[in-house]
């Protein structure tokens, strides 16, 4: 398994993976206008062992209100072929995104997903933090992880997705 930066090359089997792996084309939509709309991003493909790709995870800049100083990043979507889920392609692209968002310094990842799955990553429910979501969801179901200690010390509000998951 190999994760590497995605190419302009991927686009189209990145998108395929997405109407992949969810119901309608929503994801698959979004990950096109955050290439075009949002800086920085992280974005990554998983390479399967006969080299096809066969994931896709992306992580865009996210607000906090009242902390324009941060930097904290949004982990959404991810996506594995239905074929290839539950190998270890997911959990191998999560945490190459971490280390990303690491090396470039920034502060903190959200990511609005499975209370039982991005745990075992450090991610923490975000009411630890009094840090919401701006959607409406289960406080448990949204997660963040500071990358390094005491990055949210102190730091409260509302997180802001940009606004292309409007859209979702």
């Amino acid at each position: 398994m190999i994760i590497r930066a995605e190419n302009n090359n991927d686009y189209s089997q990145v998108r395929a993976i997405h109407l992949a792996a969810f119901e309608g084309p929503g994801e698959a939509t979004l990950v096109d206008q955050l290439r075009a709309k949002a800086t920085p991003i992280i974005s990554l493909v998983a390479m399967s062992d006969d080299n096809n790709i066969v994931g896709h995870i992306m992580i865009s800049p996210v607000g906090l209100s009242g902390h324009d100083d941060l930097n904290i990043m949004g982990l959404a979507p991810v996506a594995v072929l239905p074929e290839y889920q539950n190998k270890g392609f997911g959990s191998e692209m999560i945490r190459s995104a971490i280390k990303q968002c690491q090396q470039l310094k920034f502060d903190a990842i959200v990511v609005l997903g499975h209370e039982n799955y991005y745990p075992r990553f450090g991610f923490k429910i975000s009411t630890e933090f009094s840090i919401r979501c701006e959607y409406d969801v289960p406080a448990e179901n949204f997660m963040v992880m500071e990358l390094y200690e005491g990055a949210l010390t102190g730091k409260t509000g509302t997180v802001k997705y940009h606004p292309c998951f409007a859209n979702l």
